[in-house]
């Protein structure tokens, strides 16, 4: 009795410290977080001093931050070019990658292997090899300054990840169904649509969220193809907050850094479920 008593006891101590030792990761984790959140609701001459442990804590940042960094242009719009660019790009990921894996996956044609195997090639090659390339011919083409640049190349299934992770999902769908549907009349197309697009929901909505985290915390492309501050998103305009030649304003910065992370986390929580169904079963091979 004594030594059950001995080995709860220990099992329940255990337990206490990893209960102990888990919080302190997770708190360890979002520190820097709690960190700028807290930091947004000081004044700027506290936000730096470590000295400082209480002080006035008040909503000024987000009304100066939300009103903008200059130029009379509203952090709103910033917010709304964002949103006007992760829509189409969503849109784009979703329709071209899923089609483009339906073909490599379930349609027999001659080519195909080659074509699968260009498509991992692409998977290889750095961005930076195209850079140049694709500048030149935005710029010939007259998309500079325009969301083209970023919307446009996402109707072409550019994305190689994505293709391989639908294929891979596709995989696993047994060709039953396209057999069935080719005996009841249906086309490639209406397979397509009807029955392998409604099955693949996880994977689509894995897409959907790397699609966005992606596209919304880009700045490299953007900062590329757009100059003039009304069409600038929202990783352009926190950078305008911090001027390397005169006084930047830090506490704006962390107030809009703090909202521009909202969008992120709702998505991730509205979608967590799909998202990991989708990896999960994607990795698996049929």
């Amino acid at each position: 009795m004594e030594r059950n008593e001995e080995a709860r006891r220990n099992d329940l101590v255990a337990k206490i410290i990893k209960f102990i030792i888990l919080w302190a990761c997770a708190i360890g984790m979002i520190y820097p977080l709690i960190w700028m959140v807290v930091s947004s609701l000081r004044p700027e001459v506290e936000i730096f001093n470590s000295a400082v442990r209480t002080g006035t804590y008040n909503f000024a940042n987000y009304v100066k931050g939300w009103a903008g960094p200059a130029g009379g242009v509203s952090f709103g719009i910033f917010f709304k070019n964002s949103f006007i660019i992760v829509f189409f790009v969503i849109i784009g990921n979703l329709l071209s990658c899923s089609l483009t894996a339906y073909a490599l996956s379930r349609l027999k044609f001659k080519g195909s292997n080659v074509c699968f195997g260009v498509m991992l090639g692409s998977m290889m090659l750095p961005g930076h090899v195209t850079l140049i390339p694709r500048y030149v011919m935005f710029n010939k083409l007259g998309w500079m300054n325009t969301f083209l640049p970023m919307t446009v190349p996402a109707f072409f299934a550019t994305n190689g990840f994505f293709i391989f992770l639908m294929i891979q999902f596709m995989r696993t769908i047994p060709h039953d169904f396209d057999e069935s549907a080719s005996i009841d009349g249906c086309n490639s197309f209406r397979i397509y649509a009807n029955i392998i697009l409604p099955l693949c929901k996880p994977v689509l909505v894995t897409a959907l969220i790397f699609s966005f985290i992606w596209t919304w915390n880009d700045f490299f492309s953007q900062l590329l193809y757009i100059s003039i501050p009304s069409l600038m998103t929202v990783s352009m305009g926190l950078r305008l907050f911090i001027d390397s030649t005169g006084t930047s304003n830090w506490g704006a910065l962390f107030a809009m850094s703090f909202l521009s992370l909202i969008p992120v986390f709702v998505i991730f929580i509205v979608f967590q479920k799909q998202l990991v169904q989708g990896v999960i079963a994607s990795g698996v091979k049929g």
